[in-house]
């Protein structure tokens, strides 16, 4: 592993711990499937400010147009993770007899399924150094 994909893994896991632990307050209140979609915005939003300050070297585009692509990129990565997520917990796990917390566990199986691809995308898309990448 490189040293930035490491600090990208390191930021990752602890924007999913950010994304879980909201995710887990918010199904107090929602059912569990909007529940997911509502974590996203708290998660993603502290993933760029700290892959911004400890992973990605400074570019030449706006933070608010690195904001938007960090968007797009997670916001395809968050169809993803839903997916996943709702799969797992009404599909597969009562396919195979799994109870113990179903929702809590397709959720953290979910919200590291993107690792690689959304790595990749933000290197190149997001935090490029070119102002047409």
């Amino acid at each position: 592993m490189t040293g930035r994909f490491a600090r990208f893994v390191l930021v990752g896991a602890s924007a999913a711990a950010v994304n879980i632990g909201s995710r887990v307050l918010f199904s107090y209140v929602v059912r569990f499937e909007i529940a997911v979609v509502l974590a996203f915005p708290i998660a993603l939003t502290f993933a760029f400010a700290m892959s911004r300050l400890f992973v990605f070297e400074p570019s030449e585009r706006s933070v608010m147009h690195q904001y938007g692509r960090f968007f797009l990129v997670n916001l395809a990565a968050l169809a993803q993770v839903w997916l996943v997520s709702v799969g797992l917990t009404y599909w597969i796990f009562p396919a195979i007899g799994w109870t113990f917390h179903a929702e809590l566990l397709a959720h953290t199986i979910a919200v590291g399924s993107p690792v690689l691809t959304s790595y990749y995308a933000h290197r190149v898309f997001t935090f490029g150094t070119s102002p047409e990448a």
